[in-house]
């Protein structure tokens, strides 16, 4: 069972001054979250790919997207014109477990037909800063995204724009220095290039996000609240009130 609530919000430091539009839906059961995520990515997939010919989709780390992930392994679609990215990544070795990318790749991309140059990882193991120089590159030339997949902390954060730190919109992927969480060097893409994209879909399950989650329905200045598509997001939630 889903319920649907709308509600627009505006922080008064967001970038740009865009007003980001968002969408509620809560969801009874993990299962029936997951589901409806697996759902929309394969009809985002297949409706850019009838109409553009691709598929570019942002990643985001977490449980919940990696139970999605895992239904995404068993799933029939047309791998050979997807594109894969990550909202962030930790600097850790490529091997760590800690890594988002790892685990998208065992969980899910190690076992599809995904051609391996349509796979960009974030090469966070290079440093911050050289990683995100080269993210950038990567991502240089790349047109707006079809769907970004994001997460919620319980402070508000998503993909690595943390409270109470600048918002650096000096490149498609930037270096964090100091994130509040270990590691404290992390690569994240930059907030307007998260929200150059057709679609994006929060995923917020637990009860330790309730506190966000009112703040952000509240209006209040969570990093959340920045990614702004012209098209609005879609906020799936379990095990929150609202």
């Amino acid at each position: 069972m889903m319920q649907n609530t709308n509600q627009e919000n505006s922080p008064e430091k967001m970038q740009e001054k865009t007003r980001q539009v968002s969408r509620w839906h809560k969801f009874e059961t993990q299962e029936a979250i997951n589901q409806a995520t697996l759902t929309r990515i394969l009809a985002a997939a297949n409706e850019a790919i009838a109409n553009r010919g691709r598929f570019s989709i942002v990643l985001a780390g977490g449980s919940t997207p990696k139970s999605v992930y895992a239904l995404l392994k068993d799933a029939k679609a047309d791998w050979s014109n997807w594109h894969i990215y990550h909202n962030d990544d930790r600097c850790l070795p490529v091997d760590s477990s800690e890594r988002n990318s790892l685990m998208a790749r065992t969980t899910w991309l190690d076992h599809v037909a995904i051609p391996a140059n349509q796979i960009h990882d974030i090469p966070a193991e290079l440093g911050n800063v050289e990683g995100a120089r080269a993210y950038t590159k990567t991502l240089a030339g790349v047109p707006q995204f079809d769907l970004v997949l994001l997460g919620l902390g319980e402070d508000g954060h998503t993909a690595s724009l943390f409270p109470n730190q600048p918002v650096d919109n000096s490149s498609d992927a930037v270096p964090v220095f100091d994130a509040p969480k270990p590691p404290a060097d992390r690569i994240t893409v930059s907030q307007q290039r998260l929200s150059n994209t057709r679609e994006v879909i929060f995923l917020v399950t637990g009860a330790g996000k309730q506190e966000a989650v009112n703040n952000w329905r509240n209006g209040l200045d969570i990093p959340a609240t920045l990614i702004s598509p012209e098209n609005g997001v879609d906020v799936y939630c379990f095990g929150v009130k609202f």
